[in-house]
């Protein structure tokens, strides 16, 4: 009889407190989940998001850049540990480091990030002032393979958030954060369903997911 296919491993990349580590720590501790947080990896010793994982009895690891002389050799260090731990999939969650193109190359296809914008638009930083400043009525955020180019991955799924005539870029960006809080987990496991042989029942062709 053959032995049980093992989970995909995946590790969590985080750089502060963690809140869509959170998201998926939650959603990865339901016993139909169909993979397993194996690692929870910070480049700042003093990411608020180690001690939760660590409460729900995940492995930890701080990488911190500071000692490094160059991202290289940061990222060397990084890959190092991941591949240590098996890790079959990394999610960025508020990993606050730009990675080179060795590092996204040697991941490709197993390196995914959450974006606070309806990719294509508003790639980069201050997205929900530029939202507002340009006058959109939708906003949202986007789950997305990485690429070299930063924010140009394919898009994996997105979930749609209405600005409101009295919003600032903190209410905004709390909407937003809610909505992330629910996509990523949601867009986590249509990416294992569809490319770790794992059966699946939605449409795996689907980006955009109600949240």
């Amino acid at each position: 009889m053959s032995s049980p296919k093992q989970m995909p491993r995946i590790a969590i990349l985080i750089s502060g407190r963690g809140s869509n580590m959170r998201a998926l720590i939650e959603a990865a501790s339901q016993a139909k989940f169909p993979a397993e947080i194996s690692l929870v990896l910070s480049n700042k010793p003093q990411a608020g998001g180690l001690e939760y994982a660590q409460s729900h009895k995940i492995p930890t690891s701080v990488i911190d850049h500071r000692r490094f002389e160059d991202r290289e050799t940061f990222e060397q260090a990084l890959d190092e540990v991941l591949h240590k731990a098996k890790i079959d999939l990394i999610c960025l969650a508020g990993f606050m480091r730009v990675l080179t193109p060795w590092f996204i190359t040697r991941w490709q296809g197993k390196l995914i990030n959450i974006h606070p914008a309806l990719l294509p638009s508003y790639k980069g930083l201050h997205t929900h002032e530029r939202a507002l400043a340009d006058g959109v009525k939708i906003h949202g955020c986007t789950v997305h393979h990485v690429v070299p180019e930063v924010d140009a991955g394919p898009i994996i799924a997105q979930a749609a958030v209405p600005v409101l005539e009295n919003d600032t870029a903190e209410t905004l960006g709390a909407r937003v954060l809610a909505a992330e809080h629910k996509l990523y987990p949601l867009a986590l496991q249509k990416f294992l369903k569809k490319n770790f042989d794992i059966s699946q029942k939605s449409d795996p062709n689907s980006q955009l997911i109600s949240v």
